[in-house]
């Protein structure tokens, strides 16, 4: 597999504490997205997290959106400081960017476009939980405004794993290269 690294960044989507704890097998996706960092940070790939939170109360969420509403009232009670934390095995270094995204796309109540902008990205790499959730809404977003597009299959993970395996299988190869973490990593 032939592909350049230049103008790539490698996305960290939803690594946090307080959404790998919903996670059957969570040490798992954990150790391969740290592969996935550690190959990033060797060849000077970004690594830009984006992670989900809200303000304390929760004013963001409507109650119109059937996924977030179910949640609404947990989310008001949360310590939200504590729930946007990374898992510390994955944490951003010094200099890495963290978005916070408000809805289920990358994209969508954040700067990530901005600091894409910033760098110069135009391929990005996607890792992170849901398969069905981040995942496949900044895959979707991101074909929508032109930037090329890798998945790195083993580097995320859905409560469903049927969910998971169709959209890695089926869905994602249309608008992505899709492939494993040792396949990535050789590039």
């Amino acid at each position: 597999m032939e592909q350049s690294t230049q103008n790539t960044a490698l996305l960290v989507m939803d690594m946090q504490v307080g959404i790998l704890g919903m996670l059957p097998d969570a040490g798992a996706v954990i150790g391969r997205v740290a592969g996935a960092i550690a190959s990033a940070r060797d060849k000077k790939i970004p690594v830009i997290y984006v992670i989900v939170g809200f303000r304390q109360g929760s004013p963001e969420i409507n109650m119109n959106n059937k996924g977030f509403a179910a949640s609404k009232e947990r989310f008001a009670n949360a310590n939200m400081e504590e729930f946007m934390k990374v898992h510390p095995d994955i944490a951003p270094q010094a200099g890495e960017v963290t978005v916070i995204k408000r809805r289920v796309s990358a994209f969508t109540g954040s700067d990530l476009e901005v600091i894409l902008r910033a760098f110069g990205i135009q391929h990005m790499v996607l890792t992170g939980i849901a398969t069905g959730g981040v995942v496949l809404s900044t895959l979707r977003e991101a074909a929508d405004k032109d930037y090329r597009l890798t998945v790195i299959a083993d580097c995320c993970a859905d409560g469903d794993e049927e969910v998971h395996r169709v959209l890695t299988t089926k869905v994602f190869p249309r608008q992505a290269d899709v492939v494993t973490l040792e396949e990535w990593s050789k590039i």
